[in-house]
């Protein structure tokens, strides 16, 4: 399996990404509170460019202790990437779904050596 340098971890914003297109292979590359995350370009549900969708924080319904809404609340813990085609969402941290967890983004092996990033490529 091919390891490629992507860049300097020094360019990206936080949150932020970049996506790649490696040989044939999109990979997205994501930095997410001084930390990376990396996966494949492709929705699990219909093949779709999910790492090239908005970046938007988990939205749950905030319940009251009577358990009465109170309407929907932005985590501040979970930032998902939302897939352009139908709107899957997949935690950064995970890739994975946020209801259903057998959903999830395919890992891309990344390391960061002397600040440069590699990542892996399947074979």
């Amino acid at each position: 399996m091919p390891e490629v340098n992507v860049g300097n971890a020094s360019s990206f914003s936080d949150p932020g990404r970049k996506v790649f297109e490696i040989s044939g292979q999109e990979v997205g590359v994501f930095l997410l509170r001084g930390e990376f995350y990396a996966w494949e370009n492709r929705c699990p549900h219909l093949d779709g460019p999910a790492c090239q969708g908005r970046l938007l924080p988990l939205a749950t319904e905030a319940v009251n202790a009577d358990r009465t809404s109170r309407g929907r609340e932005f985590s501040k813990d979970h930032m998902n990437i939302v897939c352009p085609w139908h709107g899957m969402e997949f935690d950064i941290r995970t890739g994975r779904h946020p209801t259903n967890q057998a959903i999830r983004l395919r890992k891309v092996p990344l390391r960061i050596e002397q600040g440069e990033i590699y990542v892996t490529l399947r074979g």
